[in-house]
């Protein structure tokens, strides 16, 4: 019969593992509720060492908070072939599967957590939103955005993040259904920027010359079209057209016999 023995680790190496053991409670739990006791038991060690690496939770907090931003942004990274509609749909499936996987510690890292209001914490936040809006910039194509591009892709990116939160309070909607709703959404911001501004409309071409008819935002104009061709919200499947005013269906003025 062998004896465990526990391997005693390095200051760099504990410091990572108590970073692990703490986003991993935070994915499950809201930060506010974790104690440092919770976080020493799942680590293996007393309370005075987890003090020994951090000075107190805040620290080891904006630690976690640190790893888990630098996964989000990673989760925006991807290869820049093929139509931009489906590497859309691709970084919203891998952005929605970081914030399924760590709920709490997701709203907390967008919310700021116990480190609200903290600028260390603000500038990770931050930073994630800003790794998010170049990657889109750079599927793009565009180096040097104008104005109206600017506000598409950041509007975009903080849809993106209220959609997410909201749909992590109940997940009343399928999720596969967001992450191709949000993909349209970037769709029709910019048909609409196009709509207003010439050096936006071009983008937009040169965007969809790229798209097949069957894809991602192929889709698109496929749903908008069915609404554009189906039947006024009040007409009744059958029923005639409405009569004139002053007129009694069948006594209109060009009916025979009419005065």
């Amino acid at each position: 019969m062998t004896t465990g023995v526990r391997r005693r680790m390095g200051v760099e190496e504990r410091r990572q593992q108590l970073i692990g053991v703490a986003l991993e409670l935070f994915s499950n739990r809201s930060p506010d509720d974790v104690s440092i006791d919770e976080i020493a038991a799942a680590a293996g060690i007393s309370r005075p060492l987890v003090y020994h690496y951090f000075p107190g939770k805040l620290s080891l907090y904006e630690a976690a908070l640190r790893r888990a931003a630098d996964e989000l942004a990673l989760r925006f990274v991807e290869p820049r072939e093929g139509p931009l509609g489906a590497r859309l749909l691709r970084v919203m499936g891998r952005f929605f599967s970081f914030v399924d996987e760590h709920g709490p510690g997701f709203s907390a890292l967008m919310r700021g957590g116990p480190a609200a209001g903290s600028s260390r914490a603000n500038a990770m936040i931050d930073e994630v939103r800003q790794a998010a809006y170049e990657q889109i910039l750079a599927h793009l194509n565009v180096s040097e955005p104008p104005a109206r591009l600017q506000l598409v892709v950041r509007s975009w990116v903080s849809l993106a993040e209220s959609t997410a939160l909201i749909w992590l309070d109940g997940r009343k909607i399928p999720r596969g259904e967001l992450e191709l709703q949000l993909v349209h959404d970037f769709a029709a911001l910019a048909a609409v920027s196009a709509a207003y501004d010439a050096e936006m409309a071009g983008i937009l071409v040169r965007i969809l010359a790229d798209e097949p008819a069957d894809g991602t935002f192929g889709e698109l104009v496929v749903r908008l079209g069915g609404l554009m061709a189906g039947p006024a919200p009040d007409a009744q499947p059958g029923s005639a057209p409405d009569a004139q005013p002053g007129t009694e269906p069948g006594t209109g003025s060009d009916q025979p016999g009419a005065a």
